[in-house]
């Protein structure tokens, strides 16, 4: 890495704080690969010392992802073996909560495995906020999302996310990607705050460190363009349900079915029913012992 730059300035930086990077994958065998080569060629040892844990957290993957990602140089655990205790669990937000317990690292940036735009910077952009001002819990990344090779992308945010967060929580509306999967974490906080399960985890976690910590504890970062595998707009139904049962949930509104809780099923014409349910898992500063994996 050449002398002055941002890696190696932020390694530097960092002193005796450790960083890891968590993909938390499923089936992602075409993607991951290329992402967890850039971040050891560029972020690691020999090149640079900023990162010091890549893991990829395989949440039950059925092709190569956990091979792929092996060769290039992640450290891979599956979700069902740490804290094996809890259940197996489900969704991205059981993968992330899972990953944290499995790092012993002070920072944590989680990136999407899917990515076909990822760069170093990615990293380097999410981590300086954080060793930069020791208020800073959380680090959103923001960007211009794609879809069909044009800006448009965000349709979750616009139309379930950002109307919620104005209705609810306007003191977080202000926030460009809030339901974006790049974003870093202070190990610290994010260990006393629970993890929603699903769809939900991104909006709970944005919640629920706000609350804790203040929303002038949230700083925001420019990835600039991300580009990832679009789902259709059926496929977004149940993503949004769960975002509008975690942002319910957390202003207080009763469930429309007294004793069951925040669950529903979808039903789209020409799509399978879908149960899409409100679960979560309890702070990791409730538990003791040392971190599994």
């Amino acid at each position: 890495m050449p002398p002055g730059s941002t890696a190696g300035r932020l390694a530097d930086l960092k002193g005796e704080r450790t960083v890891a990077v968590c993909l938390p994958a499923l089936n992602e065998e075409s993607t991951v690969g290329a992402i967890c080569a850039e971040i050891r060629r560029e972020l690691m040892p020999p090149a640079a010392g900023l990162v010091d844990d890549l893991l990829v957290m395989d949440d039950n993957s059925t092709d190569r992802t956990s091979a792929v990602a092996a060769a290039a140089g992640a450290r891979v655990v599956r979700s069902a073996e740490v804290i094996p205790e809890t259940g197996p669990g489900l969704g991205k937000g059981n993968a992330l909560w899972k990953s944290v317990a499995a790092t012993t690292a002070d920072l944590i940036v989680w990136c999407d495995a899917d990515l076909t735009s990822f760069e170093a910077r990615y990293v380097t952009a999410l981590v300086e906020p954080l060793l930069a001002d020791e208020r800073v819990v959380l680090v959103k990344g923001y960007y211009e999302r794609m879809l069909d090779g044009r800006p448009g992308g965000g349709r979750t945010t616009e139309l379930m996310a950002r109307p919620l967060l104005a209705q609810f929580f306007p003191e977080l509306a202000h926030l460009r990607q809030p339901l974006g999967g790049e974003y870093s974490v202070r190990r610290q906080a994010v260990e006393q705050v629970p993890f929603v399960q699903g769809w939900g985890v991104e909006v709970g976690l944005l919640i629920d460190l706000s609350r804790r910590f203040g929303a002038d504890c949230i700083a925001e970062a420019d990835l600039g363009v991300r580009r990832h595998r679009n789902r259709p707009l059926p496929e977004l139904g149940p993503q949004a349900l769960a975002i509008l049962q975690t942002v319910l949930q957390r202003a207080g509104v009763s469930p429309p079915v007294a004793g069951d809780g925040w669950s529903a099923r979808l039903r789209i014409p020409g799509v399978e029913t879908r149960e899409v349910s409100l679960r979560e898992r309890p702070p990791l500063s409730d538990r003791s012992g040392p971190p599994a994996g």
